[in-house]
């Protein structure tokens, strides 16, 4: 990109530097790698975002709707360092419902994986196992040598009842001369023999491996078979001696949470409802019913709620959470059997990111914007930056952004490009009164450019052009412009539309005129 030159020119002027670079489309364009980068003309907001990601520092984005703020939280959250914990929710048999909470580092969650699957990954054939194993596992007739599943209780090949654990035969019955009377005993006694299954689901041996003896543990896996050595049993023995868990945060987990509209259910966790109250033997057991809330999600990550004062009192735990770094689960409703637990000191160390417009802010609790002030920052967003060789490249850039997340339509030609930047320049003047300038809306632009471009699929073209562009400023016009077009202007349509009943519903005015008895009633 050509290095920052004249500020502040106007539109003829950078009309003639866009035709100077000598582009042929959009798709000449290079996109940045960092999101952060790909946000353009809020150089303010993203050098403290950037700051915020290397200092765990707060934000309060302020501005109007798409201005880019839902995108500087999302690409903050990816100059975060990868979260290094996973949180467990544990049985506490003294008090069930007062679960635990326990916190593995990376190291150990990926140990404590590690010896999963030692266990898991020896899986051998049946024909690969000791024939007495195989036998006693139910893989193997003893009486013929043929394999088949052990949920097969008799062997497809001779129809012989296979063996028991520990020896034990189940009688055998001479199947020959019964195919006519007794043929539905023998399909009883079939039916019968496969529903208790004639497996053993583990059998234990020893084998000699560098000229020492070791236990070896085989145990039915579907159709293969799972064989335990010595270091694998050692493994085993190690999970078992741990407390009954569940995970409550897991390791493998994006660190952008958006709690956007979100419950005070949904925000900050609750316990799930058992008919049984968690009775032993017959209801779940309270640590198991136990869910994490968004604040606990987003526990190393980003924390991001736009629309933030429509949380209302919610605000409060919000506050909570960023001072304690810590904030319980309990169950929400007084009439559910999950109001009885409650899980203390869950972790929620979070990036608080949150959004709104200029016009919500007094509804934003004082001690949170306090909070936010006293680590972090309040950034008022920019709805328009100044015409210059840099802002020109960086619109050229977010139209090849457009394009190439949209995925559907063609690139755009320097005519086309020119057209948006005259448009774009149009609606900086008329929404903001700034002269010479982009407007920052670009969620309003982005919809100008896709819809562009479904123009130009519609014209069968490989390129959009500056007359698919000027089509689609005309097809994509709020509709208080079309009804303006159309009536004259926006109450002129309202009365046009409105039918007789909604008029005397609606207008006060029609109301006291069409019924004079009223009228005189309320004088």
């Amino acid at each position: 990109m050509p290095a920052p030159g004249r500020k502040g020119v106007d539109r003829k002027s950078a009309l003639k530097h866009l035709r100077s670079m000598d582009m042929g489309s959009t798709a000449e364009v290079r996109i940045p790698a960092d999101p952060l980068d790909r946000v353009i003309g809020q150089n303010e907001a993203v050098m403290l975002a950037k700051n915020a990601a290397a200092q765990r520092r707060h934000l309060l984005l302020v501005g109007p709707p798409g201005t880019g703020k839902s995108m500087i939280a999302q690409a903050l959250a990816i100059h975060l360092p990868p979260v290094q914990s996973q949180i467990y929710v544990v049985s506490n048999p003294e008090y069930p419902e007062r679960p635990f909470i326990q916190v593995k580092s990376r190291e150990e969650v990926e140990s404590e994986e590690a010896k999963r699957k030692l266990m898991q990954e020896k899986l051998i054939s049946p024909v690969d196992a000791p024939v007495d194993v195989a036998e006693r596992l139910g893989y193997r007739c003893k009486r013929c040598g043929t394999y088949s599943p052990p949920k097969e209780s008799f062997c497809p090949n001779c129809n012989d009842v296979k063996q028991r654990e520990g020896g034990q035969r189940v009688a055998r019955v001479e199947m020959q001369g019964m195919q006519g009377m007794f043929k539905g005993l023998e399909d009883i006694l079939k039916a019968t023999l496969n529903q208790f299954g004639s497996e053993a689901s583990r059998v234990q041996t020893t084998r000699v491996v560098n000229g020492k003896e070791e236990v070896v543990v085989y145990e039915a896996a579907g159709n293969r078979i799972r064989m335990l050595d010595q270091k694998a049993l050692e493994a085993a023995r190690e999970l078992e001696k741990a407390s009954p868990k569940k995970v409550l945060v897991p390791l493998k987990r994006t660190n952008f949470v958006m709690a956007t509209g979100a419950s005070e259910t949904e925000l900050l966790g609750d316990v799930r409802h058992d008919p049984y109250g968690g009775h032993h033997g017959l209801g779940t057991p309270p640590y198991e019913r136990v869910i994490a809330g968004a604040i606990h999600e987003a526990h190393e990550g980003v924390l991001f709620i736009d629309e933030l004062p429509h949380l209302g009192h919610i605000q409060r735990f919000i506050l909570t959470a960023m001072q304690e770094k810590r904030f319980p689960i309990s169950g929400r409703n007084p009439q559910s059997a999950g109001a009885s637990v409650r899980v203390e000191n869950v972790p929620c160390d979070f990036v608080f990111v949150g959004a709104c417009n200029i016009s919500d802010l007094s509804h934003i609790m004082s001690p949170l914007r306090s909070r936010i002030t006293g680590s972090g920052y309040e950034i008022l967003v920019a709805t328009t930056i100044p015409v210059d060789d840099r802002s020109l490249d960086g619109y050229l850039q977010f139209i090849a952004q457009e394009i190439a997340m949209d995925g559907r339509i063609p690139h755009m030609d320097p005519s086309g490009v020119e057209s948006v930047l005259v448009e774009s320049m149009r609606r900086a003047e008329a929404s903001d009164g700034k002269k010479n300038h982009l407007t920052l809306r670009l969620r309003d632009m982005g919809g100008l450019i896709r819809c562009a471009g479904d123009v130009a699929l519609m014209d069968g073209s490989g390129l959009i052009k500056a007359s698919h562009v000027k089509k689609a400023i005309r097809i994509s016009r709020p509709v208080e412009e079309q009804i303006k077009e159309r009536y004259g202007a926006y109450q002129g349509g309202l009365m046009k539309e409105m039918s007789k009943a909604q008029e005397a519903q609606y207008s006060p005015y029609n109301y006291w005129n069409e019924n004079k008895e009223d009228l005189e009633g309320y004088r």
